[in-house]
């Protein structure tokens, strides 16, 4: 048995929760916060048998994708002549981050 955690960007979320019941993977979804730009995130949890794993990442490589954001640049508080002004930088955002962990033991409740 495995426990496999995906923190996936909310953009991808839904999808995601959509893939999963189409393709009977049990999940749940804890709303969660962090990464780079502190934007919202979920983390998907799931219980699957061993040879379910690579399916199920299959289906998280396929729902969260990786995109390219234009975000301001931060301020900077060095002080000098030089003209220090705020401007658009890229930055990728999306994907996955996956965990997969063993487990003792299951019980449903």
């Amino acid at each position: 048995m495995k426990l496999i955690i995906a923190i996936v960007q909310d953009e991808d979320s839904k999808r995601l929760n959509e893939a999963f019941t189409k393709n009977g993977v049990r999940s749940t979804r804890l709303t969660s916060t962090g990464g780079f730009m502190r934007s919202g995130n979920s983390t998907f949890i799931v219980g699957i048998e061993n040879s379910k794993v690579d399916p199920v990442i299959e289906i998280i490589e396929e729902v969260c994708s990786t995109r390219v954001q234009s975000i301001m640049s931060p301020p900077s508080y060095d002080f000098n002549f030089e003209m220090n002004l705020n401007y658009p930088v890229d930055v990728e955002v999306g994907g996955a981050t996956v965990f997969v962990l063993d487990v003792e033991q299951f019980k449903k409740i």
